[in-house]
């Protein structure tokens, strides 16, 4: 890339990094880490490519003062660390919504072909789930507990299992994304076709409805976590094949740092769905009125956390941009 063609990309933005470090204690610690994720990238980029010229001085000099101003001190680490759940995780996300919604468009899709595979097959749930798993579910059924599964062995060994279980599923979300996004689809398309025969398998035997209050407990965050990691891995993968103005490497260490950022919001979810199912979704005895508190307040966090906050950072820190310029 020449280097007209480099500055012309990204002049208005530096530009807006200039009149913004003339008072950087105004700037929140999540934006200030992205100009500075971003200048350090600009500035290696500057570096490799024209090393003696004016706008690498100028890079070093922006990146160096805001260096000083974020690790100065003045930033608390206890206050870096709030803003990391309220404004860097939110931003992340919403900066990376189409991979978000790629993930979650991947899933459904193979969940509706889970679905409707075992509509047209019904020994498709014996591939998917396991012989002895449908045989155990069908018993189950016939002695009117069909979610009897969720009761077997003791809450704390339930819990440990089940939260390892899924975050290696998550893990491996995530880090497939290394490989491109096909990478990680295969891991949503696997857990989506499980989900959709899963509940499709009990829809087929009349008990729907009774098995959806027990799944759907701890199945709200679960589910949820399945399509925010494959999401994260997409995020990690698109550095590759979409660099932009940056070479591969570079594109790849912003995306990871986002991945990852989105990755470690989930990870807390997932124990927490793991406690659920392992310390709640068993009791059938629950009042109906809890079981449905818990699915709707799993479905709000949820909702509220990667959707509305997302968007309500995203809007504030653009048009905290545009205000600037």
């Amino acid at each position: 890339m020449r280097e007209s063609v480099f500055i012309k990309q990204n002049i208005a933005r530096w530009r807006d990094y200039q009149r913004r470090l003339v008072n950087p204690s105004g700037e929140t610690p999540d934006t200030l880490a992205l100009m500075y994720t971003e200048l350090t990238s600009d500035l290696a980029f500057s570096r490799t490519h024209f090393p003696d010229a004016t706008i690498t001085s100028m890079l070093n000099a922006m990146t160096l003062k805001l260096h000083n101003e974020i690790y100065s001190g003045h930033h608390e680490k206890w206050s870096r660390l709030w803003t990391f759940w309220t404004d860097e995780v939110p931003l992340a996300v919403y900066n990376n919504r189409k991979a978000m919604l790629s993930a979650l468009a991947v899933f459904v899709f193979f969940l509706l072909v889970g679905i409707f595979s075992l509509y047209n097959d019904s020994d498709f749930a014996r591939l998917i789930l396991g012989e002895d798993y449908v045989d155990m579910t069908i018993e189950n059924i016939k002695n009117g507990t069909p979610t009897n599964v969720y009761s077997s062995g003791p809450e704390a060994e339930s819990f440990f299992f089940i939260m390892l279980n899924n975050l290696k599923v998550d893990v491996m979300s995530v880090t497939m994304g290394i490989f491109t996004p096909f990478a990680t689809s295969l891991v949503i398309m696997y857990n989506a076709i499980m989900v959709g025969v899963f509940t499709f398998f009990f829809f087929q035997y009349g008990v729907f409805s009774e098995a959806f209050l027990a799944i759907m407990q701890h199945g709200t965050l679960e589910i949820s976590t399945i399509v925010l990691s494959g999401g994260a891995g997409f995020v990690m993968g698109s550095g590759w094949l979409f660099p932009g103005t940056y070479s591969r490497m570079q594109a790849f260490r912003r995306k990871a740092k986002e991945g990852l950022k989105i990755a470690l919001s989930i990870f807390p979810v997932t124990i927490v769905a793991a406690f659920i199912e392992g310390y709640l979704t068993r009791h059938t005895e629950f009042p109906t009125s809890f079981r449905v508190l818990v699915i709707v307040l799993s479905a709000a966090f949820i909702v509220f956390y990667y959707i509305v906050l997302p968007c309500i950072k995203g809007r504030k820190h653009r048009h905290h941009s545009t205000a600037d310029e």
